[in-house]
């Protein structure tokens, strides 16, 4: 893999909010001694202020109940019976999708309490989007609809042995996360913290995937989902990075092949590159990596995965980038990546069993990745993936932290597991136009390994002339519309800047000012 750029969260949307500071004159405007009071958006983390009912950035009303309630939760008051609500969702799932049979269902969820422990313990100018809120609300969702517990049989905690976190991490790296257990706070970099519990916590999600996949791959379940935290894909062999610990998807997929799989596919569709997914697979011909990410020429973090990242060491071709070019990108542009690259590859590949990293933070309203993917979409990607490996297929949280997308989208994914079929129209996906171009830049590199591409890059090469691009100026207004919500409303009135710094209490730091951004 190529080395990694020195490049930070703050570093890539600098660049893109920098010529908002001339915009604004604080001279007039003359601070009150009093600090305004504030409260932090439980949907999104962003602070408002106190007299504000529903966040600036999110929409979210301020006594949100979606930590109980999921994303199920009225996002304009509280539920005054939680009972009959429950109730009447329940009731109204009944009906809206047809399970498998109880032979072929056997859905496995993985979850444990304990990963809930694992939070920032150091009181920072915002919560920090990687916090337990994330899988609380995932099932909150789950229970008020009834499919876990319910529909889904639950897979025990296990922390993850050390035998097998060697088989993808060195010794140095497995103590350096094992020596945080004495500590009550500390920082591998300045956004991936620890906690005394966080070691036990990465050994759990290890845990958890490695069995869930033991169980699809014996038979004893079909297919399953890990929740898990803290999320995984930016760890490589030996750095921790990214609020990614211990590698869960390559643990997983080496526990595949211990159970007698001999090619597993990982689709990573998290809108930040899996770089530490690739580095540890990317000499390795058994393990197919794609990877779909929003990469605009290596600018957005972690800064790797450009289309001709490919592999090494004779697994040329084994490792799959889909960068896209900017933000705002939906669902056609994802879709048609999956017909024209992801599913030509991956069924000639004929994995055993299939992973997803299943980062939610390319979801529509997530304040970091800004990209437009619906949970329709996610649920039509889990669908079209279902048709591999015989269906064996595991479901891998990584990011996403808008709590509201990450937990409907978490629940349209599992539906799916639970034999729903999504609604789809084919002719409906029409890409964008730089949709398009990445596409067809992919095919242009992949083919040289994938022959059965080449006919797909001849097809989209005639049809450019009359193609019927999705219309981009939409795409625009959404674009700009997700950047102007990246800092609250009040900062933009100008005058009312200082207001904004001194809630944060960063006052004299233009980096500082940005919006912060994580994978």
């Amino acid at each position: 893999m190529r080395q990694q750029k020195e490049i930070t969260f703050q570093d890539i949307y600098r660049e893109e909010y920098d010529d908002d500071d001339d915009d604004f004159e604080d001279s007039d405007w003359e601070p009150s001694q009093e600090e305004p009071k504030k409260w932090f958006c439980t949907n999104c983390t962003m602070v408002n202020l106190d007299d504000v009912l529903h966040c600036d950035i999110c929409g979210e009303y301020k006594d949100s109940e979606i930590l109980s309630l999921g994303f199920f939760a009225s996002d304009v008051a509280r539920e005054a019976d939680h009972a009959e609500f429950k109730s009447e969702v329940r009731d109204g799932y009944k009906g809206s999708y047809t399970c498998k049979s109880e032979v072929d269902n056997r859905t496995a969820v993985g979850y444990d309490e304990r990963m809930l422990l694992h939070s920032e313990v150091e009181m920072k100018s915002q919560p920090h989007p990687e916090r337990p809120d994330r899988l609380r609300a995932i099932m909150a969702s789950l229970s008020v609809a009834g499919i876990f517990p319910g529909r889904c049989t639950p897979i025990s905690g296990r922390e993850i042995t050390k035998e097998e976190l060697e088989m993808v991490h060195p010794m140095e790296h497995i103590e350096a996360v094992e020596l945080t257990s004495s500590m009550v706070s500390s920082y591998f970099t300045s956004d991936t913290y620890a906690n005394e519990h966080s070691a036990c916590a990465a050994r759990l999600a290890a845990g958890l995937c490695a069995d869930l996949t033991t169980a699809i791959m014996e038979g004893h379940a079909k297919n399953g989902f890990a929740l898990v935290r803290p999320p995984g894909h930016h760890a490589g062999v030996k750095q921790v990075m990214g609020f990614c610990l211990h590698n869960n998807a390559a643990v997983a997929a080496l526990a595949a092949q211990r159970a007698n799989a001999k090619k597993v596919l990982i689709v990573d569709w998290d809108v930040h590159h899996g770089n530490g997914t690739q580095e540890i697979f990317e000499a390795n011909k058994s393990v197919l990596y794609i990877s779909l990410h929003r990469h605009e020429g290596g600018r957005f973090y972690p800064g790797t995965g450009s289309a001709d990242e490919v592999g090494r060491l004779g697994a040329e071709g084994y490792c799959v980038n889909i960068p896209w070019k900017c933000g705002g990108v939906g669902d056609s542009d994802y879709l048609f990546a999956f017909q024209q690259i992801v599913l030509p590859i991956a069924s000639e590949f004929a994995p055993d069993l299939t992973i997803i990293s299943a980062g939610f933070d390319a979801a529509r309203g997530d304040p970091l990745g800004c990209c437009d993917v619906t949970p329709a979409g996610f649920a039509r990607m889990t669908h079209l993936l279902t048709a591999l490996s015989n269906g064996r297929l595991l479901v891998i949280l990584e990011g996403g932290y808008n709590l509201r997308s990450i937990s409907s989208s978490a629940t349209a994914v599992i539906k799916v597991l639970l034999g729903e079929t999504p609604k789809f129209e084919p002719g409906s996906v029409v890409p964008t136009k730089a949709g398009l171009q990445t596409v067809m830049e992919v095919l242009q590199i992949q083919m040289k390994f994938w022959p059965n591409l080449e006919s797909n890059l001849a097809r989209l090469q005639s049809e450019w002339p009359s193609f019927s691009f999705q219309n981009r100026k939409t795409v625009h207004k959404l674009l700009n519309k997700k950047r102007r919500l990246l800092t609250p409303v009040w900062w933009r009135w100008g005058r009312k800047r200082l207001l904004y710094d001194l809630l944060y209490g960063k006052l004299g730091s233009k980096a500082k000012r940005r919006a912060r951004c994580w994978p």
